[in-house]
């Protein structure tokens, strides 16, 4: 492929589609636009991004979803969030966001598979999550009735700024360390054994016995 443009017209036609561009846009995608090599579009990409952070800049050019997006930068934060919170926000409940998390780890998992770990049913809020965009039926599971199985998108990936859903977080850092574990076991034991008398009882009783089987013989 002949290569018509410069490093610099290249690097503003780039910026350019990315500033109207509503997802991520892949590489390959930006090469076709643009009739340049993959290879070319990727690292002059690389630079703008590099330029960017050098610069100081409000935003960043970052990979997330598969593809090159424009974003704020992370540290800028605070005033985008003052921003887009002016209006009505539509945050998700909690049972929305626990029921993300479910399928975020566990996919792709069914309704059911849902319902059981949530221990309520879950036909609403899946229901909700998919009319939202970040869930959707990614296929259906081999057993009975072939239950639709449900998995994230690439709106999920976007909203967590992921390039894969393997960048995920482990599920670990979010339990409770052994010695918290440890606490809550002693919390909890103290809490269903009564004072001091259930301990004089019991040995009272052996010592009962005892002396019963010593007047025996």
């Amino acid at each position: 492929m002949v290569t018509n443009m410069t490093d610099e017209e290249l690097s503003r036609a780039i910026e350019a589609i990315l500033l109207v561009a509503v997802e991520p846009v892949p590489a390959g995608l930006l090469a076709e636009l643009l009739e340049e090599p993959v290879e070319r579009v990727a690292t002059v990409s690389e630079r703008l991004a590099a330029s960017y952070l050098e610069d100081g800049r409000g935003f960043i050019l970052t990979s997330i979803a598969g593809g090159m997006r424009l974003q704020t930068h992370p540290d800028q934060a605070p005033y985008v969030e003052r921003f887009a919170n002016r209006g009505v926000s539509h945050r998700l409940s909690t049972a929305a966001l626990e029921t993300l998390a479910i399928v975020a780890y566990r996919q792709p998992v069914s309704r059911a598979q849902i319902s059981s770990l949530r221990g309520v049913n879950a036909e609403g809020v899946v229901r909700l999550l998919e009319q939202r965009g970040y869930i959707e039926a990614v296929g259906r599971a081999a057993g009975p009735g072939q239950p639709v199985l449900y998995g994230t998108t690439d709106l999920f990936l976007e909203r967590l700024g992921l390039d894969r859903i393997e960048q995920l977080p482990p599920v670990e850092d979010f339990l409770p360390g052994p010695e918290i574990l440890g606490e809550i076991e002693d919390h909890r034991f103290h809490s269903e054994v009564p004072p001091s008398d259930a301990g004089a009882t019991s040995d009272g009783g052996e010592e009962m016995a005892v002396r019963r089987s010593s007047e025996d013989a």
